[in-house]
């Protein structure tokens, strides 16, 4: 014996993804015994396979019998599109990180939702406690307020009716009619802070991002006592958020 093993290979997952493969090569579908034929497999082994699939959502069976991929693969091909874009800006999320000693965060706003899609921190840069999800803080927050900011009026009524405005902190704006004044007070200014509105001893400020159509955040924050330099950090934030909004738009 040579005294090394080979990895310990499951043969029935094997065998699903290589009748996977061999669905998806037939555009109009194919029939069980076809796909048996095709893949090597015993026809009641295929059946077993395809109907576990069918029923989990990977394949789908047609009224003709024939069967084709399902719609979950298209969740997962989504879901991987999203990892590769979150992939391509990390480096440049912690090239702003390192450039402002400061934590960096990355907001995407999907399904009606202000959702954190990346946090890069670090030792010298600690990321802020999220004790409140930021689905419900966006009116708390630099990197919410960004995004409302930028909805168009009625998307912006919309997320707020489905919102309650919390005082997470004594200084978080709590009246509908003084956020929505505060954000038309200044639409051309290029960032949005809260200085102690999420939480007391932080402040944040936070540009536009854009991943095509969707609209995201692009932020960092800083203990309260570092306050003076927000202003500083917004050219830099500003074109570290037009690399990011290319890298997340990319379509390879």
């Amino acid at each position: 014996m040579s005294g090394q093993e080979g990895p310990t290979l499951i043969s029935s997952v094997q065998r699903a993804f290589r009748l996977m493969e061999a669905v998806g090569a037939h555009e109009s579908g194919a029939p069980a015994k076809q796909l048996a034929r095709e893949t090597g497999l015993a026809l009641g082994t295929t059946y077993h396979l395809l109907r576990t699939m069918v029923h989990d959502g990977y394949v789908r069976k047609l009224d003709d019998g024939t069967f084709v991929l399902g719609e979950r693969l298209g969740a997962l091909h989504t879901g991987s599109r999203d990892q590769t874009a979150l992939s391509r800006v990390r480096p440049t999320l912690t090239e702003l990180r390192d450039d402002l000693s400061a934590a960096a965060y990355l907001t995407l706003y999907e399904d009606g939702e202000i959702r954190v899609a990346e946090i890069v921190d670090g030792p010298k840069a600690p990321r802020v406690d999220l004790w409140v999800g930021f689905e419900d803080a966006g009116h708390a927050t630099a990197l919410g307020k960004t995004v409302l900011r930028e909805l168009d009026a009625e998307a912006r009524a919309e997320y707020l009716s489905r919102h309650t405005m919390n005082d997470l902190t004594p200084r978080t704006i709590t009246y509908r009619a003084e956020l929505l004044r505060r954000l038309d007070a200044s639409p051309h200014r290029p960032a949005v802070t809260d200085v102690e509105e999420y939480r007391l001893g932080t402040a944040c400020v936070a540009v536009p991002v854009r991943r095509g159509e969707t609209i995201g955040s692009l932020g960092i924050s800083l203990d309260v006592n570092r306050t003076a330099r927000l202003d500083e950090a917004v050219t830099t934030l500003l074109t570290t958020a037009e690399r990011v909004s290319q890298g997340l738009s990319l379509t390879i």
